[in-house]
């Protein structure tokens, strides 16, 4: 069988098929070529015509670290769940997300060739040109490679400098290459970066000499309609996935959305319909006869236009299937069989009666027991099909299942070559099947988590213990920063569970402590070995829970590389151990300067609404990650993040988890189950009539659920504390400032409608009879308040020592229901019949009160300007109540009236120094005028949060704003921020916890991220 070049692969799967639809007949033998990048053409179709014996045999099995998935969590992004196999003149290659490795197996026996090693995972499958395999890292580079003996030949850069953050858990480029690498005509495409506004860059090179034909670097600033309908941003591609190419295109997967397509001659942009297909897409494509599949769906190559679905997806916008293409068909797996579909053109109407044209799939036949919803292919006459723990062969002809065999895991990989199956499973597994005669004499079998090599004892060694002794830093991150031969490093990598990063500027240390590293069986997911200038190493700022120094034991470090040994610690408590064995010190790091936390809903018990931190823009990524909280609806408008002295509180579900603000590491978790279920529907007031459910001071974190309140340590969420209200009912309000624990009895009568559709909201209580304080060490209690009519939660403010609330009655007109005998009055009777009352926050003794003009909902307070602020809350899905429109302010030490206007606004205020800031305007805080700082946004019902830099806000994507400037939207595309408040300025970052949960649309990224500013 001759065999052709990837350039007559990929032009021969861009015309595969005979679907009735005009396309050329192919002969047979131009697919028979082997298996030399993803998914066998530069299509994506997963076929081949070579063919598979009858009842394939188990050959050989290699077994190797199970890879380590960018994004476990998400369906849509499976580009990495295995290590895709290549293969071509009888070697397998792929690569490795768990250790970085790029290996090269003999076909026939699995025995290993050769290895090379990258510096970051590896997540997309090689590509192999004549002699050369071109892969990609998450270090940054696109690597060619000798075929024969694994060899460097050259590398090539994707992004535009060597700088490195904490990715997915990782130290990688801050512009990876996730986008699988393509060759066609002798050309090689590749992609580096998923974060808009940091760049992402699409490139062509020439396969024989590596010469950069053309770069695009515009893409991922498209001004351009997001998701949800009605909003723009400058928010254009990500990317991640296998690149498809067809004569005139490439085709770009964007994530977790539809791919984008680009000239393949020039790199030109063409489209990305990303509002259009809302809640499409995904990873895995292919292109056949015209038609892109994707997310389920099919699209029309030349424009990008809808031709029709495929596959059922959830409401989460997952698809549950797989597709593959053949000269005559498509193929489709579920996870209980396999259909054979004929595609059709069909003309038909859109929703507005304009003619259309789809395709429709229709099915030939149809095979049941043949799982096929991980992964399927087709080899000449038969398909393989991938379900959980399964490998199925059917004989298309016979249109039945042949042959079966059960695998540990998923098999997401499948590859057909020279008579042999290949499969990758998410465990690390790749299994060979073939004819059972070519079972070679020594098949491999090899584990490759190899046995530690017996440790000595060394100086080194003594001091690596007395390191983690005087320290107690067993988890997180550390880097040896000079790590010579390694033996510091992986001593402490085995001594604790630290995530080592071995860094040094010699070659010849580098790979002494990798091989150290794999001889003791620490190296991978845990352990990474860097090249890199000591003085400047370009490790992200501020992530390393612990910094040593191999070369500081036996030289002194210069100033330079101190000052970066100090850059790298996490502020609040990174140690520095540096120095000879025998005088070693250890140095602690304190809190960055102008930093602030976020201490409760709205910042802080004064609802400013704004944090002390002085974190501005430019706003770059230091770490994302996938983190596995689940979260309650994101409609359900459910508690924001709280900061406090360099630790994140965040809530799920069924409890509360603290992360580590600097590198995302989870901490604790304090486990309450249910707790948030109250929270878990769609288009709920949730804590913005409700208040926060958990706040965090010096005293501890305190967490309320019922009648009870939990006091939490900060560093461990051990239990310090409990208390219940005094008085029956369940615990409503909850806020602490200087050592006092405030809460109230929650009114179980007043349960509010829902603003947008029937659900039981008994849960989300708003309004309470009594406020208490108590000693927030001992609970002891200090005073009570109970209520002439009732105080709602967003109208109790705490600052300077006071206590400040407006104490009305309740509004009829916002209760699901007005039995008779329920205490209430219609809103206009009732608009402006309260009282705003000042307490004294230790005595609870009354200092002043107002009853005139007492028309708000929300009170805010500004210790800074002694002046409280009284307005609305007029968001999307408001109570009746929030009528809005007017703004009034108080001398909050003596209850005078300073100002009352009417004022536009459609977000809760800011306080910010004399300024008071919300979408609509901005007003002098002590004489109301307006400002000139006008904040706008586009579509986002979330709520504004601010520093003394920076406002936060959803504005179709995360963006946001600097006081400095004429107010301009920057956008951070890729992200959906969430229906509240997600977003925080705080310990010198913004920390932006996901908040996503429920939604289809189809942002990129899913994910938890922390930014640093300028």
């Amino acid at each position: 069988m001759r065999r052709l070049g990837l350039s007559a692969i990929a032009i021969a799967a861009v015309i595969v098929g005979g679907f009735g639809l005009g396309t050329a007949d192919i002969d047979a033998a131009e697919f028979a070529s082997g298996w030399t990048t993803y998914r066998g053409d530069a299509a994506r179709t997963g076929y081949t015509a070579d063919r598979l014996p009858e009842n394939p045999a188990p050959l050989w099995t290699f077994r190797g670290p199970a890879p380590d998935p960018a994004w476990p969590r998400d369906e849509r992004m499976l580009f990495d769940r295995a290590s895709h196999v290549v293969v071509a003149e009888g070697r397998a290659f792929f690569g490795s997300s768990a250790d970085g490795s790029v290996r090269a197996v003999d076909a026939k026996t699995g025995r290993t060739l050769w290895r090379f090693d990258t510096e970051g995972p590896v997540r997309c499958a090689p590509a192999v040109w004549k002699d050369r395999l071109f892969v990609g890292s998450d270090d940054g580079f696109l690597y060619a490679l000798s075929t024969k003996d694994g060899s460097l030949i050259e590398k090539w850069r994707g992004g535009p400098r060597e700088d490195r953050v904490l990715g997915n858990g990782r130290i990688i480029s801050r512009w990876p290459v996730r986008g699988g690498a393509v060759i066609v005509d002798d050309v090689v495409y590749f992609a580096a970066g998923i974060w808009q506004a940091e760049g992402v860059f699409l490139k062509a090179l020439d396969a024989a000499t590596g010469k950069e034909l053309w770069t695009n670097a515009e893409a991922a600033t498209i001004y351009m309609p997001q998701p949800h309908g009605g909003a723009n941003a400058e928010s254009g591609i990500s990317v991640q996935g296998h690149i498809a190419a067809t004569a005139d295109r490439l085709f770009v997967p964007t994530g977790r959305a539809v791919p984008a397509a680009f000239n393949r001659a020039d790199g030109e942009f063409e489209y990305y319909h990303l509002q259009r297909n809302a809640h499409r897409g995904g990873t895995e494509l292919l292109i056949s006869d015209g038609v892109l599949y994707n997310g389920g769906a099919g699209f029309f190559t030349e424009s990008g236009d809808h031709a029709g679905t495929i596959l059922a997806s959830s409401r989460g916008g997952q698809v549950a299937g797989s597709v593959a293409a053949c000269p005559d068909g498509i193929v489709v797996g579920t996870s209980g069989s396999v259909e054979f579909n004929t595609p059709r053109r069909k003309e038909g109407a859109d929703r507005r009666g304009q003619p259309i044209t789809l395709i429709e799939q229709e099915r030939a036949w149809v095979v049941r027991n043949a799982p096929g919803d991980r992964a399927v292919i087709v080899a000449g006459d038969k398909i393989v099909a991938g379900g959980e723990g399964v490998v199925t062969l059917v004989d298309r002809t016979k249109q039945e299942a042949i042959w079966k065999t059960e695998v540990e895991g998923v098999p997401y990989g499948l590859a057909a070559a020279e008579g042999r199956l290949f499969v990758s499973t998410d465990r690390g597994e790749i299994l060979c099947f073939g004819d059972p005669r070519d079972a070679p004499a020594n098949a491999a079998d090899a584990n490759l988590k190899p046995t530690a090599i017996p440790r000595e004892e060394t100086p080194i060694t003594r001091l690596a213990e007395r390191i983690v002794e005087q320290t107690q830093v067993k988890d997180g991150y550390c880097v040896d920063l000079g790590c010579g031969d390694g033996e510091l490093a992986v001593e402490l990598a085995r001594l604790t569970n630290l995530h080592v990063v071995a860094i040094d500027p010699d070659e010849k240390n580098v790979a002494r402590t990798r091989q150290r590293a794999i001889d003791a069986g620490v190296y991978g997911q845990k352990f990474s070995v860097l090249k890199g200038d000591l003085a400047n190493t370009g490790l992200p700022q501020m992530f390393a829970d612990l910094v040593v120094s191999r070369r500081s034991a036996e030289k002194e470090l210069s100033d330079a590389e101190r000052g970066e040994a100090n850059r790298l610690r996490r502020p609040y408590g990174g140690l520095a151990c540096l120095g000879k064995a025998e005088e070693v010190a250890i140095e602690k790091r304190g809190a960055p300067a102008n930093a602030g936390n976020w201490t409760h809903q709205y910042a802080d018990a004064a609802n400013t609404g704004t944090s002390a931190d002085e974190v501005k823009g430019p706003l770059s990524v230091l770490w994302y990650r996938d983190v596995d909280l689940e979260l309650p609806q994101r409609h359900g408008r459910g508690p924001s993040p709280l900061f406090f002295e360099g630790r994140i509180f965040a809530e799920g579900m069924n409890g509360l988890r603290a992360v580590d603000a600097y590198n995302g590491r989870t901490l604790w978790e304090f486990e309450q189950k249910d707790i948030l279920k109250p929270y878990d529907a769609d288009h709920l007031s949730g804590t913005a009539i409700t208040q926060s459910n958990f706040c965090v001071s010096p005293e501890g974190v305190f967490l309320r659920n019922g009648d009870t309140c939990y006091r939490l340590d900060h560093a461990t969420g051990e239990v310090k504390g409990q208390f219940t209200t005094p008085g029956d009912g369940p615990w409503g309000y909850i806020a602490s400032e200087n050592g006092v624990l405030y809460g109230s009895i929650a009114n179980k009568s007043h349960i509010t409608k829902s603003p947008y559709r029937p659900v039981d909201t008994k849960p989300l209580l708003s309004e309470s009879d009594t406020l208490f304080a108590i000693d927030a060490n001992s609970g002891e209690s200090m005073w009570r308040y109970d209520a002439e009519e009732s105080i709602r939660h967003n109208a109790i403010a705490i600052a300077d020592g006071k206590v400040l609330l407006i104490d009305r009655a309740r509004s009829l007109e916002d209760l699901l229901e007005q039995p008779r005998g329920v205490a209430g009055k219609p809103l206009e009777e009732n608009r402006e019949s309260g009282k705003v009352v000042c307490l004294d926050a230790k005595t609870g003794e009354k200092k002043w009160s107002v009853d005139r003009d007492v028309f708000g909902t929300v009170l805010a307070a500004s210790a800074e300007a002694d002046v409280l602020v009284m307005s609305y809350q007029p968001t999307r899905f408001k109570l009746p109540s929030e009528t809005g429109g007017r703004l009034a302010a108080f001398k909050m030490s003596t209850g005078e009236k300073l100002w009352d206007r009417e004022a536009k606004y459609q977000t809760r205020l800011l306080l910010n120094g004399d300024t008071l800031v919300a979408h609509g305007g901005a007003w002098n805080l002590r004489d109301g005028e307006p400002g000139e700082f006008r904040l706008t946004k586009q579509y986002g019902c979330g709520q504004l949060s601010g520093g003394k830099n920076v406002v936060l806000f959803r504005s179709g994507t995360l963006s946001w704003t600097d006081y400095s400037e004429k107010p301009k939207i920057n956008d951070f595309g890729g992200v959906r921020p969430g229906c509240w408040i997600n977003a925080i300025p705080a310990g010198g970052l913004v920390l932006v916890p996901d908040a996503s949960a429920g939604c289809a649309c189809s942002y990129q990224n899913r994910t938890w991220l922390g930014l640093a500013g300028e």
